[in-house]
């Protein structure tokens, strides 16, 4: 057989690649267990530092999450607490409306009118920027402060200070809504303090010129009752009460001032129902008076004489009124009076209406003010047609006009 060179080549390169087949086999089997522990190994720091990067996110996760809780919180707390006085202040303007209703605020004349009780804007401050209306907004940042995108959580980060591209955070908008939310609370507390502290004051200064104008004339009004009360400790029998001092249960400021003021209000109505019931109005309108009250001339003496009245001129069948309610005491003839009718107003006044032609009431009846009570005329000790009216003070006679001229000052009081 002859041997040809690529016979021996290709030989030679069987042989070779054979030789290094061998090799890597034997190779592979001595190495192979060195190769897998390796990668097993790999495999397993691979692991290690995944779970602990997610072991460090989910406490990062849970951190920012009870931040935001006790965010949510604190803002929940902050608008509970500002829903709390606004409720506070409504009731409060509720209350004070209440109170002025018994105000009765006089029209007419040169008196001082009691302010109304008018709404304290809550509306227009409630629309304000910084009024009641921004807590629903403050409600909208805080559930968007709690809701985190999982994406972001995922990637460790959570927006702690969100900007509005103006350089400040949505923690710092918070805040300064809250604060002008309070303030505004705030300026209605005050308004309602001052128009309290106004109308106590008013209602004060009313009661005050009222019993002023009314002493000119004699009568002193009885104390009112709510003053009364309110500066002397008693039971309701009358008797003394006494025992330790003990600081009162509520330090309110508004509810001490609304204490006040209804004790003002109501002193205000007793004072004015009391001066009502005076004789301050005139017997005949529509007449002039001719005899004024103290000493003149009789008519039918000559000589000085006490006309303990005025008379009013009056021609026969002029309708006569009473000039405040009462009782009547006396309807029928009275020697020099004639006709003549006594009125009881209470608290020792009286007046009575003489020289009349005819009595319309009886005696026991009570009678209005204003209310037509007789006819003027001309009987008893009289010259002629006229009315004689006197006010009389614990029995006494006292110049009638003194009541007339009070009825005109207090007509801006009492109407």
């Amino acid at each position: 057989m002859t041997i040809r060179p690529w016979m021996a080549a290709g030989v030679t390169s069987l042989i070779g690649i054979f030789g290094i087949g061998y090799l890597a086999a034997t190779t592979y089997l001595v190495l192979r267990d060195d190769l897998i522990g390796g990668t097993i190994a790999r495999q397993a720091r691979m692991q290690h530092e995944y779970e602990d990067r997610i072991t460090a996110l989910r406490a990062q996760v849970d951190r920012v999450t009870s931040r935001q809780l006790l965010d949510q919180q604190i803002v929940e707390e902050k608008v509970d607490k500002l829903l709390q006085q606004q409720l506070e202040l409504a009731s409060r303007s509720g209350r004070l409306g209440t109170l002025a209703e018994n105000a009765e605020p006089p029209t007419g004349g040169d008196a001082a009118a009691l302010p109304e009780a008018e709404p304290l804007a809550y509306g227009d401050r409630a629309e304000a920027p910084g009024g009641i209306k921004a807590i629903e907004e403050i409600m909208g940042i805080a559930a968007k402060k709690a809701v985190v995108p999982a994406r972001a959580l995922a990637l460790g980060y959570a927006p702690q200070a969100q900007s509005n591209g103006q350089g400040e955070t949505i923690s710092d908008r918070t805040d300064r809504i809250f604060s002008k939310v309070t303030l505004s609370l705030k300026d209605v507390e005050r308004d309602q303090m001052a128009h309290v502290l106004q109308l106590t004051s008013k209602a004060q200064t009313t009661s005050e010129a009222i019993r002023t104008i009314v002493e000119r004339t004699g009568v002193v009004l009885p104390a009112p009752k709510a003053v009364a009360s309110s500066t002397a400790a008693a039971s309701p029998d009358g008797t003394a009460v006494g025992g330790p001092y003990i600081e009162p249960q509520s330090h309110d400021d508004f509810e001490r001032s609304l204490a006040t003021l209804d004790s003002a209000l109501v002193g205000l109505g007793e004072t004015r129902n009391a001066a009502r019931k005076l004789p301050l109005e005139s017997p005949a309108p529509a007449s002039d008076v001719t005899s004024s009250f103290g000493n003149r001339l009789d008519p039918f003496l000559g000589r000085l004489a006490l006309h303990a009245g005025i008379d009013f001129r009056a021609a026969t069948g002029t309708r006569i009124r009473s000039t405040a309610a009462g009782t009547v005491t006396t309807a029928g003839h009275a020697g020099g009076y004639g006709n003549m009718i006594e009125i009881d107003h209470g608290n020792g006044v009286s007046t009575r209406y003489a020289h009349l032609a005819s009595i319309l009431v009886h005696v026991g009846d009570r009678v209005e003010t204003d209310q037509v009570i007789a006819q003027s005329g001309s009987t008893g000790r009289s010259t002629g047609p006229h009315l004689h009216y006197e006010v009389r003070l614990n029995g006494l006679a006292v110049d009638p006009m003194r009541f007339l001229r009070a009825g005109t000052r207090l007509a801006g009081y009492l109407n």
